[in-house]
């Protein structure tokens, strides 16, 4: 019975919530990402090359023979991927530099005084009263 209650305040916990949200909302910006650079950045690039399409690129180790496939390297698929991990963690990095940036702000701000200690405040009152009992 132990384990399933260290299990349930493990699961609840507010830490391990906002990762899972955070999992999930990363993926489907990768896929936003990934959706950017195929559809958006590689056509250009690929008219710049020649029509080339990164993703098409293969060499082929055995051809096909009958019902068994060809085997390939898909080195084109892995370009592809590369361009998509720079561009996610260039994105990525902004976002964390833009963060930090705010954060700096904030820490820079001017703070309000703290306010004395309860035994200042209870000496000056005392001081106030003995100054106001001498003068009345």
């Amino acid at each position: 019975m132990g384990m399933m209650k260290e299990f349930k305040e493990f699961a609840v916990k507010g830490n391990v919530v906002d990762m899972a949200v955070g999992i999930v909302i990363g993926a489907a910006f990768g896929k936003i990402v990934s959706s950017f650079v195929k559809d958006v950045l590689m056509p250009p690039i690929g008219v710049l090359l020649g029509g080339m399409d990164f993703s098409k690129l293969s060499l082929t180790v055995k051809s096909a023979m009958g019902k068994t496939a060809a085997v390939t390297i898909n080195y084109g698929q892995f370009i592809q991927t590369v361009i998509d991990f720079v561009i996610i963690a260039f994105a990525i990095f902004l976002m964390v530099k833009g963060i930090n940036s705010l954060k700096r702000k904030a820490e820079e701000a001017p703070k309000a005084p703290a306010a004395p200690p309860k035994e200042e405040v209870l000496l000056t009152e005392i001081r106030d009263l003995l100054k106001e009992k001498a003068a009345g």
